[in-house]
């Protein structure tokens, strides 16, 4: 059976656990702990890098997203979606199709210090990018080098980020890759064990009336999983904010306003709970007056308009008797 979530049921619950868990300062803990993940490691002193992923039906099954640690899902023109995927646990050999930057990709890039890579811009992400302000590589300047071509693909979701070659031309242009970014904050596991919240299991999130960029995640009592054209993702935290989003052009291209925070549901242990987002250093993280934070693992953020609001863009499947329809 299928229930859209009711903004009144859900604005009754609350995070239990005071999300005690603030970044660590020294170094010595930096090296312990992923930044982005929570997750011990032995090798976090890298940087994060960004890549603006492809999400056309064109593109799928898309190279390397299920390795990336984070994962904005944001509209572009038309309806359409497009990833922002941050790595810094793992760098990936391949990565892509990449596709041109906005504006607020490089916005949220910029929250981990990440160096970006995107190929071709809008107008203002060009500014941006060719002010020399940003550590970046694009796919303009370094086709056929950075960015090679599948062959097998049509333009234009046929190109994919070599990252060994990303990495030299990085190194070449002087940019640091050993700027790891500051920890996030991330539930105790005696916090996460106290979660409460309304049962999401299975649910589906619609950021536009475009049926093609619909995403369904189930739990399977660990963490979530979920197919793009056959291959398959997993995320431990799934984060779905709402923000004012305005058409800018006779393009359709936008301005999203990531800086005013808002309601926003966070998906965790197979819980759904009504939570705040706020920009927090150029993050966006979730927050209540009894605090609120992401579980260690990855995390899958999803960006939708405000005039769509979450009771539309998010619907959980409830099974059982007496669950409505």
């Amino acid at each position: 059976m299928r229930k859209k979530w009711m903004a009144m049921a859900a604005a009754a619950v609350l995070i239990s656990g005071c999300a005690s868990a603030e970044p660590a300062n020294t170094n010595e803990q930096r090296n312990e702990i992923n930044p982005l993940t929570g997750v011990e490691s032995s090798d976090t002193a890298r940087r994060t890098m960004a890549v603006v992923v492809s999400n056309h039906p064109s593109a799928r099954p898309q190279t390397a997203l299920d390795e990336a640690d984070m994962v904005y899902e944001i509209l572009t023109e038309g309806g359409i979606t497009r990833f922002l995927a941050l790595y810094q646990s793992e760098y990936p050999d391949k990565i892509g199709p990449v596709r041109s930057a906005r504006d607020y990709f490089i916005e949220l890039a910029e929250g981990y210090n990440a160096l970006f890579l995107a190929h071709g811009y809008s107008p203002e992400a060009q500014g941006i990018l060719l002010s020399g302000d940003i550590d970046q590589l694009n796919g303009i300047q370094y086709d056929g080098g950075v960015f090679k071509r599948d062959g097998s693909q049509k333009e234009p979701h046929n190109s994919y980020v070599d990252v060994e070659q990303a990495l030299d031309v990085a190194e070449q242009k002087g940019y640091s890759l050993d700027a790891a970014p500051s920890r996030l904050s991330f539930l105790t596991e005696k916090e996460e064990r106290s979660l409460t919240g309304e049962p999401a299991e299975t649910l589906s999130i619609r950021p536009s009336s475009n049926d093609l960029f619909e995403s369904v995640y189930e739990f399977d009592g660990d963490s979530y999983h979920r197919s793009i054209g056959g291959a398959e993702v997993r995320t431990d935290n799934i984060f779905v904010i709402e923000a004012d989003h305005r058409v800018i052009d006779a393009k359709g291209r936008l301005d999203i306003d990531l800086k005013s925070g808002g309601d926003a549901f966070l998906i965790q242990d197979g819980l759904l709970n009504l939570v705040k987002w706020r920009n927090q250093n150029g993050r966006i993280v979730p927050y209540t007056e009894n605090g609120a934070a992401f579980v260690t693992g990855k995390t899958w953020i999803h960006i939708v308009p405000a005039s769509r609001g979450l009771n539309k863009a998010v619907n959980v499947e409830i099974d059982g008797e007496g669950n409505g329809s």
